[in-house]
């Protein structure tokens, strides 16, 4: 007969396991969480800069900012590339595209020059964005 197991003498019958086993599942879920608690700390990091300190509060951010990085040594940043300061409109427009009320963050090296700082945010309000933001690290309150 089809289907059925002798053993012993006895005819028994097969019957299907009604139980679920969760444990690949438990595997494979916490393989994920490792991997998404080691990866999204580095997703947000961008260009390393030392920020100034402000009493400002954070802003809300609706959407992901276009972000320009000014270093220490004067290098600009676009998000996470290297740009002059000739072609950083021109780069800021094809990322943006006609998108002049995008929001725009800047972030300056704490020892970046003032004049540098001032130039590029010349730039970019000259192009016609005119929602730019500076951003900086609160005020650490064991000091």
């Amino acid at each position: 007969m089809a289907g059925s197991i002798s053993k012993g003498g006895g005819n028994r019958r097969w019957k299907p396991q009604a139980e679920i086993n969760v444990t690949p599942f438990v595997d494979v879920m916490l393989v994920l969480l490792i991997v998404f608690m080691i990866t999204a700390p580095l997703l947000t990091v961008g260009v390393a800069v030392d920020l100034p300190e402000t009493e400002a509060r954070a802003m809300p951010a609706n959407e992901e900012p276009l972000t320009i990085t000014i270093g220490a040594d004067g290098v600009i940043y676009l998000q996470e590339t290297v740009v002059e300061l000739d072609t950083l409109v021109p780069r800021l427009q094809a990322i943006a595209g006609a998108g002049y009320e995008s929001r725009v963050f800047i972030r300056a090296d704490e020892n970046a020059d003032y004049g540098s700082v001032m130039r590029v945010m010349g730039r970019i309000s000259a192009a016609g964005y005119g929602n730019l933001g500076l951003i900086t690290d609160p005020i650490s309150q064991g000091e």
